[in-house]
């Protein structure tokens, strides 16, 4: 499929996509960027990212109205500091697909991610120091705010063979994906994925599925690529989403996102 001459929208992925491996994003990337915006075509950041993370770079593309992160728990509005919408998982729910989990694959652990902040279980190891004023206890008492994703870690089983026996342990009751190097599963609502969140942000925007052009790496990206008029797997993306896109764009390290954005508007 040859990818849409002007797309009416962009979406794309943060980590492994347009972040670069050191956590920057280039003077040349954020450019272009710009100058898509200012031609009136809305960058949009769809991230599994939690909100204090994606926060980072949302100066790259300006006040730019819009980002769906953790993975479409959340829509941001960049420009008012606000939820713009709010997709989070049923307490009952959430605390069912633990025990069933947990019942399966014994020692796996537990967080939870709402947009004030993140909550732990004490046996959760994080990779990265979570916010200091961020709760430690029960499973029970970390629901507090609404949940817009939940974690599960386990340190020693492979990312595939946990996602693998977590499906079969909690059926469609939730959606579970990933899209980190350890072994971390990422669960939402039955039925939230970067994909549904982005269709009902395109739906308020007037903007067709085959208008967007979208851009991603892991398989947390799976629903947004199949779903997007036109798609891009990052030349080092994961080999379920290599054979999902339609084309394969350059590297994350080497500007790929911006690379094939300043050949389809001709920058």
């Amino acid at each position: 499929m040859a990818p849409v001459s002007k797309p009416r929208l962009v979406a794309t992925d943060l980590d492994g996509t347009l972040v670069r491996s050191d956590g920057s994003v280039s003077d040349y990337t954020r450019d272009v960027l710009l100058e898509v915006e200012r031609r009136g075509v809305p960058v949009v950041f769809v991230t599994g990212r939690p909100l204090r993370w994606a926060e980072e770079v949302f100066g790259y593309v300006g006040e730019h109205g819009l980002a769906i992160v953790s993975n479409g728990g959340l829509v941001w509005d960049v420009e008012r500091s606000a939820p713009h919408l709010v997709r989070p998982i049923d307490q009952a729910v959430a605390l069912e697909t633990c025990r069933l989990i947990r019942e399966a694959v014994p020692g796996s652990a537990f967080a939870v991610e709402t947009v004030t902040g993140i909550g732990l279980e004490p046996g959760f190891m994080e990779r990265f120091p979570p916010p200091p004023d961020s709760h430690r206890g029960a499973l029970e008492e970390l629901f507090d705010a609404p949940a817009v994703k939940l974690l599960a870690r386990h340190e020693e089983l492979a990312p595939q063979e946990y996602w693998d026996a977590a499906e079969a342990a909690v059926g469609d009751r939730v959606t579970i994906t990933w899209s980190s190097s350890s072994t971390l599963l990422e669960i939402s609502a039955a039925d939230v994925t970067k994909a549904s969140t982005l269709a009902l942000l395109c739906a308020d925007l007037g903007v067709d599925a085959a208008d967007v052009i979208a851009f991603g790496d892991m398989p947390n990206d799976l629903p947004m690529l199949g779903w997007a008029g036109t798609s891009y797997a990052m030349a080092d993306a994961h080999p379920t989403v290599t054979a999902t896109a339609d084309h394969v764009a350059p590297g994350h390290d080497d500007d790929g996102v911006a690379r094939v954005l300043a050949g389809v508007f001709g920058l």
